[in-house]
């Protein structure tokens, strides 16, 4: 069938769009959010963010002066709102809230997958932990992002090149499809046309150069014509000319009715009957479907009754069915929108429902996220040799020349070397302060190792070169710290302040260190898939190893806090450091045991499925 009539005054349609194919071979298009409405709404969230962080300042001002302990662990909790209240801020409200913060829903834009299904929690993680990278960014903050989205084709920030995600226009309208059309009592639909369109198209050009032929050879051609066409139309006159002129009216008559075009009311360009008749007849159907759609988009076809699953999949098969033709018969632009916004919200509720089934939190914590570290052994090798490399050499620099410490170490750490003999002689512990303050203490340093951990991570989107140069700066720092405080015969003080938290502490740092390398590799040697492919897949894999090192940073930073920094015996200090290395052995064979069973489970459910396929 010939393409419909359009007005050739309707605008160019200037917006980018994204098309993604369905498994029913639909295609739903998503118009990108250009640099502008996302630096919009970035500000707006920025501005409510610093609104918030203001606020906690505030209180938490007012809380340093009670010296209540309750008031003390409240300051310790607004410290650690503080510090996450930026990442916690995007990453909640896009994995909670249909990938809209405030802004993002204030300018009419959402985040989604680069398959228009819904952003996932582990991909609104990533690509607000690569915010980190792509927005401040030291001495060029926001820049790199808004090149990349000014940039790429798909305005893609790397935080959405990690986390497989793009940001799209979500127009209030595309969920209502507005009043139904008044349509005229015009004739339509006289049967269908008796000739095929080059026939037509034959006559109407010999019609209307009929005239300017010499009579002979006008004479001829009808007659030719009237001998083509009356196997299949009967002949309207006995002369010729009549007969055809007759046909060409009818035939007029017939295609006007079946693809005839009206202006659309408060419209620029034309609209087909057909149209206007499809829209009519379907639009109830659309609308059932459009109220289903919306209830199960975000929790999936599993919310529904199980007898109302299978109705619930025919009807998303027909409005698809839907779409493709409504795109065929020239549907308007609006009604298109809305049909794909339910398209994909029932696509995403029932494709949902068919992948793996969200983990509870107990084993996702226990078996999900330790195995994700012992998947990556090699990674996390790599940054453990990267951090362990640069302490030795750091230690053995100062142990070699002790002049030099003044110069390559804080002047406060070397004041605490060169008093550590007096201190410990006086029974003071390295960095030991009042009970009342250890709450504010261990809030403190477990924001300051997450966020070191998070910059190690975040690090792989640029090949990795930031997370080289925290693991080599940390480990050397180490190295230097404990190489002085051995010069000044108190190598035993520094670790008996180290012994209770260093274990897990390390152990994260080199962990978030294999998760940035773990990016970095998919950006580096892709290997069989696409670049971008493989970076979505490794940016899952690295997300669950830093949800690991946020458990064991904030074990961590609890013990360094409360214990670490107070007056307790060593050897309870030292009691916490073994039982921390069983811990994470433990936490480590829960892991691999958990690879281990996925990894029996696969040939099973293989076999199962070729016996299954056998007996049919």
């Amino acid at each position: 069938m010939s393409a419909p009539a359009r007005d050739r005054t309707a605008p160019t349609d200037l917006r980018e769009h994204l098309g993604v194919e369905t498994p029913e071979h639909v295609e739903l298009h998503f118009e990108l959010a250009g640099v502008g409405s996302r630096a919009a709404a970035a500000l707006l969230d920025t501005a409510l963010v610093m609104g918030g962080m203001v606020l906690i300042a505030l209180v938490s001002g007012a809380l340093v002066e009670s010296a209540a302990a309750l008031g003390r662990w409240a300051l310790a909790v607004l410290i650690l709102a503080y510090v996450f209240s930026f990442f916690g801020y995007f990453a909640l409200f896009e994995a909670l809230n249909g990938g809209r913060t405030p802004g993002k829903k204030a300018l009419g834009i959402r985040v989604v997958m680069e398959t228009g299904h819904a952003v996932t929690p582990t991909a609104a993680v990533v690509r607000n932990l690569v915010r980190l990278m792509d927005c401040f960014f030291p001495l060029l903050p926001v820049l790199p992002g808004f090149l990349m989205v000014l940039l790429h084709r798909r305005h893609q920030r790397p935080g959405d090149l990690a986390a497989g995600t793009i940001v799209v226009r979500d127009r209030p309208t595309d969920w209502t499809l507005g009043p139904a059309t008044a349509t005229t009592d015009e004739p339509l639909e006289a049967g269908p046309p008796d000739l095929s369109d080059a026939e037509f198209q034959l006559l109407d050009q010999f019609l209307a150069r009929e005239g300017e032929l010499d009579p002979a050879v006008q004479a001829r051609m009808a007659s030719d014509l009237v001998r083509r066409f009356q196997e299949r139309v009967p002949r309207r006159a006995r002369d010729t000319s009549a007969s055809l002129t007759a046909l060409h009216s009818e035939e007029q008559r017939k295609r006007r009715g079946r693809f005839a075009t009206r202006a659309q009311a408060g419209a620029i360009g034309r609209t087909t009957v057909t149209a206007e008749r499809f829209v009519a007849h379907k639009r109830e159907g659309w609308e059932a479907f459009r109220v289903a759609a919306k209830r199960v988009e975000r929790a999936g076809v599993g919310m529904l009754p199980p007898g109302e699953i299978p109705a619930f999949a025919t009807r998303y098969r027909e409005v698809a069915a839907d779409l493709a033709r409504a795109r065929t018969y020239g549907v308007d632009a609006p009604v298109i929108e809305y049909l794909e916004r339910i398209v994909s919200a029932g696509h995403n509720a029932l494709y949902r429902a068919r992948g793996r089934r969200r983990a509870p939190i107990g084993r996702y914590v226990l078996q999900d996220l330790p195995a994700a570290v012992v998947q990556s052994w090699r990674y996390v090798g790599a940054a453990f040799v990267l951090f362990a490399v640069p302490a030795i050499i750091g230690y053995g620099v100062i142990r070699a020349r002790p002049d030099r410490a003044a110069e390559l170490l804080p002047p406060v750490l070397v004041s605490r070397a060169e008093q550590a003999a007096e201190r410990q002689a006086r029974g003071v512990g390295y960095a030991e302060s009042p009970k009342e303050d250890l709450p504010v203490i261990a809030s403190a340093i477990i924001s300051n190792n997450v966020m070191i951990a998070f910059w190690a991570f975040a690090g792989g989107i640029l090949l990795g070169l930031p997370t080289v140069w925290v693991l080599v700066k940390n480990g050397l720092a180490l190295g230097l710290g404990f190489g002085v405080f051995v010069n000044h015969h108190a190598g035993g003080y520094l670790a008996t302040f180290i012994a209770g938290h260093g274990v897990l502490e390390l152990t994260a740092i080199f962990i978030a260190g294999g998760a940035g390398f773990r990016v970095a590799g998919a950006v580096l040697v892709p290997g069989d898939r696409t670049r971008r492919d493989t970076l979505v897949l490794e940016g899952r894999v690295a997300a669950r190893m830093i949800g690991a090192v946020v458990c064991l940073l904030t074990v961590a930073g609890a013990i360094e806090g409360l214990l670490s920094a107070s007056d307790a015996p060593p050897a309870y200090k030292f009691a916490v450091s073994a039982a921390s290395v069983l811990l994470l052995v433990c936490y480590f064979a829960s892991g691999w045991a958990y690879l281990r069973s996925r990894a029996n489970a696969a040939p099973a459910a293989g076999a199962t499925g070729a016996t299954g396929t056998t007996s049919h």
